[in-house]
């Protein structure tokens, strides 16, 4: 196989994946006779989509800025928090456990909580969605910068670099890839936020119309917000990888080829 067919073929297998599964979904909804309410076959998903195209947008743009304002606020709080724990023992032996700790909550819990403090609305979902996607940018980038080997730092103190020149020169440069590979988690990990916290207490965002739908047993719909918010998920863990690609290339050998 040349490598022009390898990687046209490379480029169309989520495709083909793809159409597989909603192939096989439409013909055994047919077959055994699945109830709409319970199973709706993907033509029917795809037809509601598009007739409801204009309300899913109004909706998905709710979801879709509550989720990113909520992301980069994690991005700026783990990367901090991750330098400080990455850097320094003491602050790792003191942070560390009640990260874990609080990592271990149900997110879903939190919700209520919020709605007490700031009310029903688009602040409570960015706050879900800032808490829970900060944690493996946190992990991440104190793993990365604890690659650094014992032998480096003594080579580089010996040369006269201080502790904030070892972390800025050789630990943040090492811990990039560690962070991006933590962002397409994280991104995913903040749409599940935002959509729980509208789904448990929102007034707007996909979360409350998948909720409004179910409750008029309107399966169509709900599923075709589910498909709306796997779409943004895809776009942007899509948008971070590119960032990855290009801010740490030199990171990266070449690609698995099989």
């Amino acid at each position: 196989m040349t490598d022009l067919r390898r990687e046209a073929l490379k480029h169309a297998m989520p495709w083909l994946f793809l159409a597989g599964l909603l192939i096989v979904w439409e013909v055994s909804c047919i077959v055994f006779q699945v109830p709409e309410i319970i199973l709706p076959k993907p033509t029917k998903i795809f037809a509601v989509f598009f007739q409801r195209f204009d309300i899913l947008m109004a909706y998905c743009w709710d979801t879709l800025w509550t989720t990113t304002v909520g992301f980069l606020l994690a991005i700026a709080f783990g990367l901090l928090l991750g330098l400080a724990i990455g850097a320094s023992p003491f602050v790792y032996s003191g942070l560390y456990p009640l990260l874990i700790a609080f990592n271990a909550i149900p997110k879903v819990a939190i919700v209520p909580i919020l709605m007490i403090w700031v009310g029903v609305g688009s602040l409570p979902a960015v706050i879900t969605a800032f808490v829970i996607s900060f944690f493996p940018i946190v992990v991440n980038v104190a793993t990365g910068l604890a690659t650094i080997e014992p032998e480096m730092r003594d080579v580089l103190r010996s040369l006269g670099a201080s502790r904030l020149e070892i972390l800025t020169k050789v630990g943040i440069p090492r811990a990039m890839p560690y962070l991006f590979a933590s962002l397409k988690v994280a991104i995913t990990l903040a749409f599940i936020g935002s959509v729980i916290s509208e789904t448990v207490g929102g007034n707007n965002g996909i979360g409350f119309l998948m909720l409004s739908a179910s409750a008029r047993n309107d399966a169509p719909t709900t599923f075709a917000g589910l498909f709306a918010i796997a779409i943004m998920g895809v776009a942007m863990y899509a948008v971070c990888a590119m960032v990855e690609k290009r801010m740490t290339r030199w990171a990266f050998r070449g690609e698995i080829v099989a």
